[in-house]
């Protein structure tokens, strides 16, 4: 449900935009990612396949993705299955939106704010794409600030669901999701922006576990220029 919400977010930005776009609907399944992180090849491949068969039936040739690791696992598993798309993360599509004047921020309810940003590792580290989700954010901060945590860019700390981890609970150790919550409440910028829907679900339950709802809240950055569009 908390996902449907960056959704409907990154839709309204599609719509203001003018974009032409389509989706699968009923026909879009998951795109494996989380079957091949936790070993399970056969149930990849099975997915995987199924997928390229629907999207090929579609002649699709550009995919938009809210998720890195969807992004990461079309973008550069599925061509040695036969899936050859030209796969785009949000951060990116909306960066180019604003940049070609398509999307104009005139809601100043985040100008001169701090906001710190989480780096999803199937983005960053896997992807190398660090600029596009900061320089979206700094377009809707104007004069605020991008509040960078202790760890970050490449040297950044995971939300603790990557690898299978978000359907298991961590028996041993710290919770990783709380451990980057309060690197998150270090910077003391008052929101966090995600770009991933697996680290908004940990940010915000380390949020709710570390009894810091007073302190930051989690946003998508989808859902942060969605809320400063111009009409």
């Amino acid at each position: 449900d908390r996902a449907k919400k960056i959704t409907k977010s990154l839709i309204n930005l599609f719509n203001k935009s003018g974009i032409s776009f389509g989706v699968l609907g009923v026909e879009e399944s998951c795109s494996g990612d989380p079957a091949k992180r936790a070993g399970n090849e056969f149930l990849f491949q099975m997915q995987a396949l199924s997928n390229i068969e629907v999207l090929n039936s579609y002649q699709v040739k550009k995919i938009v993705t809210a998720c890195p690791h969807c992004f990461n696992t079309i973008k550069n598993e599925y061509p040695e299955l036969g899936g050859i798309y030209e796969v785009v993360h949000h951060s990116q599509l909306i960066d180019q939106l604003i940049n070609d004047g398509k999307l104009k921020i005139k809601d100043d309810r985040f100008n001169g704010k701090k906001i710190t940003f989480h780096d999803p590792c199937y983005l960053g580290r896997h992807n190398g794409e660090y600029d596009a989700p900061r320089k979206v954010l700094q377009s809707v901060l104007k004069e605020g600030s991008i509040k960078e945590m202790e760890q970050s860019k490449s040297e950044s700390f995971c939300c603790g669901a990557g690898g299978g981890n978000m359907w298991y609970e961590i028996k041993a150790g710290e919770r990783i999701n709380q451990n980057r919550v309060k690197q998150a409440v270090s910077t003391d910028a008052k929101t966090v922006a995600a770009a991933c829907n697996f680290c908004n679900i940990m940010l915000e339950d380390g949020v709710k576990t570390t009894g810091n709802e007073n302190n930051i809240n989690v946003l998508d950055i989808a859902e942060i220029v969605s809320k400063g569009l111009s009409d």
